[in-house]
């Protein structure tokens, strides 16, 4: 018998929300506190800014194939076990970072890092569809990605200011120290799941599991979504400090890192979407999302540097808008393995990251920012593409089969 769900404005409420915030903000923090330092890395290491963006590929790549295992894995050891665990090892890999001097010991490590974040993401998701009162379950999946969002942030921020200063292996280091604090916050602050029902581990559940989710038209078009909206983030803030670090504008990294700062925007606009599904609903809030995006990297196309920022935060926000509205579409679509569906999601998610975020690199060196800008276009015109199948196949649901012929 399933215990009573966690409601809005209590205390469990409260401690959960602040313990998943932490988590999200040392996911991301240890994620992508190498974006803003490619660069850097290009000029150390004497690399070309595809090769350069590898540390961030590299964990975003193997984040994504091991979510296919994390989910499931959590099935059998339980929720919070495994994603403190992943905080835990993530921590470490971190700290051990600040000791790399060449360019493949880096890669090696980010590539271990991604191996265990994965237990974080796709659980924490499946645990707020378990714990938490369904009709505010939006409102939580919100503050948890405004976490993602403000560790995304933070470590993008401190990581560019202390190489500038320092270098990016004490930057790197410090992460890792702030990492470990927040993880053992996370382990004394959040409740013991109390709707989990442990299930023995099976390879035939498994992939049949992930069968039963990639025969679903609705949540193909939904991992279809998260690869296209991923990529085209990740590439924008890969290749856009190439871009201002340049001879046109020419500013020095702590001064391009407070671009970082429009996550804060990202961060409200996750938390807050939860209205606009509600007033207008999620077919169109996702849609206007994604053409919210596609309106801000038009504006990156622009000179002037205020237009470029306001390019820039446009289209932040439309990504954790669009990023917020399918995450939670997922866990109310799927009907069973909660945990493997958004560890699909979640694995198409990164892995857009990972494969969009290496071309872009190519397009950087062969057009510049206008072939970087024309190549998220094209991500975010697919995924507008598949927010079309979504709404036929709604309409096809709701007409229903035909009544048969007397």
């Amino acid at each position: 018998m399933n215990s009573p769900r966690i409601q809005s404005g209590t205390l469990a409420f409260r401690k959960v929300n602040l313990a998943l915030f932490a988590a999200g903000f040392v996911t991301f923090i240890t994620l992508y506190d190498v974006q803003p330092l490619l660069p850097e890395f290009a000029r150390e290491f004497g690399i070309r800014p595809a090769w350069a963006s590898l540390p961030l590929s590299a964990a975003s790549f193997t984040l994504a194939v091991a979510m296919l295992l994390a989910g499931t894995l959590s099935e059998t050891m339980g929720r919070k076990p495994v994603m403190l665990g992943a905080l835990l090892l993530t921590s470490i890999l971190a700290l051990l970072t600040a000791f790399c001097h060449s360019f493949s010991s880096l890669v090696a490590l980010r590539f271990a890092q991604g191996l265990v974040l994965a237990g974080l993401p796709p659980v924490a998701m499946a645990y707020l569809s378990e714990e938490i009162d369904p009709p505010t379950v939006g409102t939580a999946m919100g503050l948890y990605i405004s976490g993602n969002a403000i560790g995304g942030m933070s470590g993008r921020l401190f990581t560019a200011t202390v190489t500038d200063f320092f270098s990016w292996n004490l930057a790197l280091g410090l992460v890792g120290l702030i990492s470990l604090g927040l993880s053992i916050y996370f382990a004394f602050s959040l409740p013991p799941s109390a709707n989990f029902r442990r299930r023995p581990f099976e390879y035939r559940y498994f992939f049949t599991s992930v069968l039963q989710q990639l025969r679903d038209p609705h949540l193909l078009c939904l991992y279809g979504i998260s690869f296209m909206v991923m990529g085209s983030f990740v590439t924008l803030f890969n290749y856009i400090t190439f871009r201002l670090l340049g001879g046109a504008y020419g500013l020095s990294q702590t001064v391009v890192s407070l671009i970082f700062l429009t996550y804060l925007l990202g961060a409200y606009c996750s938390s807050t979407v939860s209205r606009l599904v509600n007033r207008f609903g999620r077919f169109l809030t996702v849609r206007a999302c994604v053409a919210t995006m596609f309106a801000g990297i038009v504006l990156t196309l622009a000179r002037p540097l205020p237009l470029v920022v306001l390019g820039i935060a446009v289209f932040t926000c439309g990504f954790f808008g669009a990023h917020t509205v399918a995450s939670t579409w997922v866990g109310r679509h799927a009907k069973t393995a909660k945990a493997q569906a958004a560890s699909l999601y979640l694995f198409f998610y990164y892995l857009g990251a990972s494969v969009a975020g290496t071309v872009g690199g190519f397009c950087w060196a062969g057009a510049g920012w206008p072939g970087v800008a024309g190549f998220i276009g094209l991500l975010l015109l697919a995924a507008l593409a598949f927010t079309a199948i979504l709404a036929r196949l709604a309409a096809e649901v709701e007409k229903g089969p035909l009544p048969a012929r007397g």
